[in-house]
């Protein structure tokens, strides 16, 4: 697998960690934050790994 692909797709799952932090807020917090943690971590990740 390419690099490219591979930030892609890290990004991909950090909008899709994002995203769910961000529905779960009112009912949740807790996981929200924890979703919210690892989204970063991913795009983190991404960023990382493309320079």
């Amino acid at each position: 697998m390419s690099s490219d692909v591979s930030v892609i797709l890290l990004l991909a799952l950090a909008g899709f960690l994002l995203g769910g932090s961000y529905s779960l807020w009112k009912t949740s917090r807790p996981a929200s934050v924890a979703l919210a943690v690892c989204g970063l971590l991913a795009a983190v990740g991404a960023l990382v790994w493309w320079f």
